[in-house]
């Protein structure tokens, strides 16, 4: 009882103290969920329907649709703007599917695998007949070979030497499989769509009217120019009212930013190429003395490497292939610049030979327990064959095909590097007369080599190239960033950066409405981080100093005006409406002018110019000489004048304002009306019309892209 009592007497402190510890843990719980929370917005790349795009997840569709480039393109890698490219690709692809699948699915309509089986079967998809299997004879896609290779899959799987390339095919046959249910069901509901736009006899025969009913006029033009924009008044109440009446041509869904920036590129000082110039006159003298060209190419770090293969002149750059023909055997250049690589060169030409662009040759390679015993193996081959042996009937003697194969330029000629048996090698293949065979010896065993055949006879050039890009120092790149560190630190306003950019040397620039889904700032790569910065920033910031580029530039930005999902500002687009404006007005005056024109003579004593147009059609917009704008209105216009006939009134035109009269109107000669034909044309331009549904659902759909955030 006595200890009852202490805890009454205590209960409000325990209170408390429970209280604060429920209070605490509920806190810890809160400050964890909301962790967690802020961990899953970081790997969120964007939005769709609501439903949130996983970093990871779109990182695997672009390493899907890399690993399917790369067979379809036998490349091993890409540039960054080629993955730039495939990123937009595949986002675009992942977005208008996400799209496609929802509204398909209100609708009820699917891809069954009954139709997937029918587009096989039929084999004449474009898809299809990128995959490899392909029967070269029918040029079809053949399902039996699939099913082949399905079931060889299943079987090899447990393979270790062919799993790899098995895999490869089956993903890659996977991915054809996906795009193709996409495409049809994509396919599916255009097609419903666009059987909602019907075509009859009555508008097929207004449409070919419209296509081959030609006028003849005598048109009087008065060209808005004839105007001084000084002349004519446009006052703010005019600019919101234009705004007003052409403000869903302003209409903005994805938010943009204007910026303005100061951006320098580093490059070499006069010391630096002064510096290099040493390496290149000692390069040259080198070369002239008649000093070993590899030594020479490899002691100056030459970015083209020196293999002692002659090759065409598709094996050097552009600026080296240029001289070739112009220099004499044994010449050496002395050192000059190419500004397109910003190179300097010097190049000797050490020889100059016709060869065959194409060799056929076939080959017996020979190994045996010592290099002493691989050697007896392979002169005994050599004598057999020069006594008249089977070439290919010996190669199976020793495990080996002996088949002939071609060797072209192209295949060994752009190589890096190029070791002292593979350059023996090479030219032992070159040089080998037809029929010929030879032995060649190398460390790891013997080759009997003969050549078959040659063709394509091509100049060959022997070729030395010293190539060195004009790099800035690090002094120079130094006292470059110090001074632009300086301009930016004492610098932290717009106003400052424009007033005091001259006294540095820079120059401000400006760029008007960034998007997020750009890849670079103002066209320099490894921007990433600016880009990040102008989408979180404020109007009025300025940025702090990037080095980005090839390492070789400095940048910074300053937010100027941040433009919001929605419309437009008026300010924004006051040049763009004051134009519209003073074409309204001047069209108002000339309009006056023209007003009590009964006749194209009166029109012409007005001050119009008078011209005749021949053979308008509805279908197709006038080109006006005398104004030289194009006017779909007065096309219109025309159509409805009866022959003989004045316009009814004067005609508003992007170029000025007419008044016409119809000379003749006639159908166009070798017509003939098929009303099932113009239908068919119409069903054609529905089709059109529908597949451009994509951009009112994408706008619908509420799509948030924040790739930039991630790459």
């Amino acid at each position: 009882m006595a200890a009852l009592g202490k805890i009454r007497k205590r209960g409000v402190t325990l209170v408390i103290i429970i209280g604060l510890g429920l209070f605490a843990f509920i806190a810890e719980e809160a400050v964890r969920s909301c962790e967690a929370t802020k961990n899953q917005q970081r790997q969120q790349i964007g939005e769709v329907l609501g439903n949130k795009v996983n970093v990871q997840e779109f990182q695997a569709l672009v390493d899907e649709y890399q690993e399917v480039m790369k067979m379809t393109q036998g490349r091993d890698n890409f540039s960054e703007e080629e993955l730039n490219q495939i990123k937009d690709q595949v986002w675009n692809q992942y977005i208008s599917q996400q799209i496609i699948a929802n509204e398909a699915g209100k609708v009820g309509l699917t891809v069954t695998d009954e139709e997937m089986q029918n587009i096989m079967k039929e084999g004449t998809n474009p898809m299809l007949l990128q995959s490899p299997f392909v029967n070269q004879q029918t040029g079809r896609f053949d399902a039996t070979q699939l099913t082949k290779f399905l079931a060889d899959y299943k079987k090899n799987a447990s393979n270790p030497q062919l799993a790899e390339s098995y895999e490869r095919i089956y993903k890659y046959w996977q991915f054809i499989e996906k795009q193709l249910r996409t495409q049809t069901l994509a396919q599916k509901y255009q097609s419903l769509i666009a059987g909602s736009l019907l075509s009859n006899p009555i508008s097929a025969k207004m449409s070919f009217e419209g296509q081959n009913k030609e006028s003849d006029i005598l048109l009087a033009s008065l060209p808005y120019s004839s105007i001084n924009d000084n002349d004519v008044q446009v006052s703010d109440a005019d600019l919101k009212a234009k705004f007003e009446e052409q403000k869903e041509q302003f209409k903005q869904t994805i938010e943009s930013r204007d910026i303005k920036y100061v951006g320098f590129q580093v490059v070499a000082s006069a010391a630096d190429r002064a510096e290099l110039m040493k390496t290149m006159n000692d390069a040259c003298a080198k070369l002239e003395s008649g000093a070993s060209a590899a030594e020479v190419v490899r002691k100056a770090q030459s970015q083209f490497a020196y293999t002692g293969i002659a090759a065409t002149k598709r094996a050097y750059p552009s600026d080296i292939a240029a001289k070739l023909d112009s220099m004499s055997v044994g010449q050496t250049t002395k050192p000059f610049e190419t500004k397109s690589d910003n190179t300097l060169n010097v190049v000797k030409l050490l020889a100059k030979t016709q060869a065959p662009d194409s060799i056929e040759y076939r080959q017996i390679q020979v190994a045996g327990a010592t290099p002493e015993a691989a050697k007896k193996t392979a002169d005994s081959i050599l004598v057999a064959l020069k006594a008249g042996a089977d070439f290919e009937a010996t190669a199976k003697k020793y495990g080996q095909e002996g088949a002939k194969q071609w060797l072209t330029s192209a295949m060994y000629e752009n190589s890096n590097t190029m070791d002292e048996d593979s350059k023996n090698y090479l030219n032992s293949i070159q040089t080998l007369a037809v029929n010929d065979v030879k032995l060649l010896e190398f460390s790891a065993g013997s080759i009997i080599l003969q050549v078959t055949a040659r063709k394509a006879m091509v100049d060959k050039y022997d070729v030395a190239v010293v190539k060195h890009t004009i790099d800035f120092s690090k002094q120079t790149y130094s006292d470059a960033y110090n001074k632009f560190s300086q301009y930016v630190s004492e610098n932290k306003t717009i106003a400052d950066l424009e007033k005091n950019a001259a006294k540095f040397g820079f120059q401000v620039q400006e760029r008007k409405d960034i998007f997020n889904n750009e890849h670079n700032v103002v066209g320099l790569r490894s921007t990433r981080e600016a880009m990040k910065w102008i989408f979180d920033a404020k109007e009025g910031e300025v940025s702090p100093l990037y080095e980005c580029g090839n390492n070789d530039n400095l940048l910074v930005v300053a937010l100027t005006k941040i433009h919001p999902v929605g419309y437009r500002d008026l300010d924004g687009v006051k040049e763009m409406l004051k134009q519209e404006v003073l074409r309204d007005k001047k069209f108002e005056i000339l309009k006056g002018k023209l007003a009590a024109v009964k006749t194209i003579a009166d029109a012409q004593k007005a001050g119009a110019k008078v011209d005749s147009v021949n053979q308008i059609t509805f279908s197709a917009p006038v080109f006006v000489q005398a104004t030289g704008s194009s006017e779909p209105a007065l096309s219109g216009a025309v159509a409805v004048t009866a022959q003989g006939q004045m316009s009814k009134a004067p005609v508003k035109g992007n170029g000025g304002a007419y008044v016409f009269q119809v000379v003749k109107k006639a159908d166009r000669e070798g017509a003939k009306f098929d009303a099932k034909t113009q239908e068919q044309m119409l069903s054609q331009q529905a089709m059109q019309a529908a597949s451009r549904f994509m951009s009112e659902l994408y706008q619908k759909a509420n799509v948030v892209d924040n790739r930039y955030l991630f790459f």
